[in-house]
């Protein structure tokens, strides 16, 4: 009898462990490409591991590595691909190099405002688009938090004209780096975590980053003393939970849906937090002796006939760009009649 029981208990527990088990890792290791404790970018990457822990019951949790952690900060989407690590947290745009689209996708200079940017990917084909493109890498994309409008970034000099732009050294990504390219600024690319020494060391004239909290916390106004607004190549951007293909597809429906809960919780909870304390922020560099600044008029109007341009060229270039272009277009051209209707002013 006790030797029955026993095989019984077994039996059940055994039952039970797979009613609890996750059909996929439980632990899935996240390379992310922002440095570990950054405030919002790489904060959201914990947010949204926290929000999969609660939706799935404790079953799936995110283990986030800082950049440089598991792989290089601008290696996380080969090395997804490939699975050497099974998941990445990015900034969409980093990844234009082998997707284009990735460069629309992460942030469109002169593009739509956040909200319009959501309801394009969630809800209007972006992200079916999006992924296709990935498709090719074996890598699973899910847009998880939405930037809210950057700066245009830090300079020594202050900008007056387009020729106080030619020469200049300024790290950005993405298409807003092009075009600044066009109008002769010699433009490169340096994760967050080494912007700062590249500035230090006159490696760089300028850079833009990010919202001015985040820029806060990576010392830019030690170093430079003029910040510059709107953020034209950045009115809203897109980071993502990237996860090798095969891991993907070893959760199961239920766990997959429980990941895309989680990252739209978290793309709530992005725009929720982002604006709270950025004007306290700016009085802060003010009183460090930095000076903010917009663009001049002649400055904006310049870059947005440029940015119309490296845009046209890009499109042509690459099918899967175009088609999410003409999507986006085409839902701008939908809600905006909405927008105007409903304006206070």
């Amino acid at each position: 009898m006790k030797r029955l029981l026993a095989c019984v208990a077994a039996a059940t527990l055994s039952v039970a462990t797979a009613q609890t088990a996750t059909a996929g890792p439980a632990v899935l290791d996240v390379a992310s490409t922002f440095p570990k404790g950054m405030p919002y970018l790489g904060e959201g990457g914990e947010n949204l591991g926290k929000l999969l822990n609660d939706v799935s019951g404790g079953k799936i949790r995110l283990k986030v590595h800082g950049a440089g952690d598991l792989v290089p900060a601008l290696e996380v989407f080969n090395a997804v691909s490939s699975g050497a690590v099974p998941a990445g947290w990015d900034w969409v745009g980093y990844w234009a190099g082998t997707v284009p689209v990735a460069a629309l996708a992460g942030a469109l200079p002169f593009g739509p405002p956040p909200e319009i940017f959501l309801g394009w990917m969630w809800d209007a084909g972006g992200l079916q688009i999006l992924q296709r493109a990935y498709d090719k890498y074996n890598v699973k994309v899910l847009p998880c938090h939405l930037t809210a409008p950057e700066a245009a970034g830090w300079f020594r000099k202050e900008i007056n004209t387009v020729e106080d732009l030619k020469g200049l050294k300024f790290r950005i990504s993405g298409l807003g780096g092009k075009v600044l390219n066009r109008l002769g600024a010699s433009t490169q690319l340096i994760p967050g975590g080494e912007i700062y020494l590249a500035l230090e060391r006159g490696r760089i004239d300028g850079t833009e980053f990010s919202i001015p909290l985040i820029d806060k916390t990576l010392g830019f106004a030690n170093v430079a003393k003029h910040y510059y607004f709107p953020g034209w190549h950045q009115p809203a951007s897109w980071n993502s939970l990237i996860i090798n293909m095969g891991v993907w597809n070893s959760y199961n429906a239920q766990e997959k849906a429980q990941f895309e809960a989680a990252c739209r919780a978290n793309v709530i909870w992005s725009m929720m937090v982002a604006p709270g304390n950025q004007t306290e922020v700016l009085k802060e560099f003010e009183k460090q002796g930095v000076k903010i600044h917009r663009f001049p008029e002649p400055v904006l109007a310049k870059l947005r006939e440029t940015a119309k341009e490296v845009i046209a060229e890009e499109a042509a270039k690459d099918p899967i760009f175009k088609e999410a272009l003409d999507s986006l277009n085409a839902y701008i051209a939908k809600v905006q009649p909405w927008f105007e209707l409903q304006a206070l002013n």
